[in-house]
């Protein structure tokens, strides 16, 4: 199994969750979302198995593990102590008090995805809630405090698997404070907010195409091989971003075609600061895209537990990522809840170039050598 069909599931997940969302600030992790549900494939089997590997772009289990391996090894390491990024991805399992993990599912969960496995009282809803958010706040550096409510968390629940996954990185050109300075933004409704834009003097990764064009701003780097870059995506209408999104989804590999590759003298230049956080209940989504045996009643999720009719109540997401002088940091943490019973209802480039990102825009945080999508996301309104 190829690393590059990763961008294809998050291709997949951004142009359906953008498009619904299209008044909204968003950002998600889509590898952390694949992660969470590579986890949930090694309890399956039958059928559900098989639509979660055609889902995910795999075609056995095995592949799916040696995925998350070579992501761990090549993509995932954390790179602050040669001067990269600080970068994490970290799993964990929590089981029912009165049921074992089945050996083999066990294994997995140990050796491929390292997750740490704890027994919990799901009765006790806001102990359990209390302790998953514990986990997902010192796992994102107290960027996401709370992930789940007590809730989410019924008499039914017998299984919760979790991922997160943490990016802080500095630009190879920080941007001066000095510089910054309030500009108009304009939203979609045609109204303008002011917010803060930075800027700085030098060349630029920028390229134009028909009607968008798009930035890239590398992380600085540490020895090994590993490319961190932030991508923004500008149509050249201040309305564009739903058509942009649209071309997103209709060309295949339109990530990995439209990359600057070559620094250019840029004229105007301004890019907003902004911190946004956006939360989700994702099964709605995965079922529109065809993933829909794991969350129906009598799924083949027997391989976690000794217990029948185990299907995926929820999938919940949420992320958060800032942008300033410095870089970004950004943290994402998705929650798989397994139940028993039945499911309920879910409640060309010229001498010079502008880039002005004064109005919505899409933005990517990728690892260039793989492809790699990280992070990505739209910002509607800076502020």
């Amino acid at each position: 199994m190829m690393i590059s069909n990763q961008t294809h599931v998050s291709t997949a997940l951004a142009t359906h969750l953008l498009s619904d969302k299209h008044d909204f600030n968003v950002v998600f992790s889509p590898l952390s979302i694949q992660v969470a549900l590579s986890v949930l494939s090694a309890g399956c089997k039958g059928e559900t198995l098989d639509q979660l590997l055609a889902f995910l772009k795999a075609d056995t289990m095995d592949d799916l593990n040696s995925l998350y391996s070579e992501l761990v090894s090549s993509i995932l390491a954390d790179g602050s102590p040669g001067g990269g990024p600080i970068l994490s991805s970290v799993n964990a399992v929590w089981v029912g008090e009165n049921f074992s993990l089945k050996p083999c599912f066990k294994q997995v969960v140990d050796t491929v995805y390292r997750a740490a496995c704890k027994q919990v009282d799901f009765h006790k809803a806001e102990e359990v809630a209390d302790e998953v958010n514990s986990w997902a706040k010192e796992q994102t550096h107290d960027l996401i405090k709370e992930v789940i409510t007590d809730k989410q968390v019924t008499d039914d629940t017998m299984l919760i698997l979790t991922n997160a996954i943490y990016f802080k990185g500095t630009w190879r050109q920080q941007f001066e404070t000095s510089l910054t300075e309030e500009g108009d933004f304009h939203l979609l409704n045609g109204n303008k907010v002011k917010v803060p834009f930075m800027t700085n003097y030098e060349n630029q990764f920028v390229h134009e195409y028909d009607d968008f064009k798009v930035l890239g701003l590398p992380y600085s780097q540490g020895p090994d091989k590993r490319k961190f870059t932030m991508y923004f995506y500008l149509s050249d209408a201040k309305d564009g971003l739903p058509s942009l999104i649209k071309k997103i989804g209709s060309i295949p590999n339109f990530f990995d075609h439209h990359i600057p590759r070559e620094k250019v003298r840029v004229g105007e230049f301004f890019i907003p600061k902004f911190k946004i956080e956006f939360g989700f209940e994702a099964s709605d989504m995965l079922k529109k895209l065809g993933l829909k045996l794991p969350f129906e009643f009598g799924s083949r999720i027997t391989e976690i537990v000794d217990s029948p009719n185990l299907y995926v109540s929820s999938v919940i997401h949420k992320s958060v990522v800032e942008v300033n002088e410095e870089g970004t940091e950004a943290a994402a943490v998705t929650v798989v809840t397994l139940g028993t019973g039945c499911p309920r209802r879910k409640i060309m480039i010229k001498d010079w170039v502008d880039f002005v990102a004064d109005h919505p825009f899409l933005f990517v945080i990728r690892e260039d050598v793989t492809g790699v999508v990280l992070f990505m996301g739209q910002v509607i309104h800076p502020s």
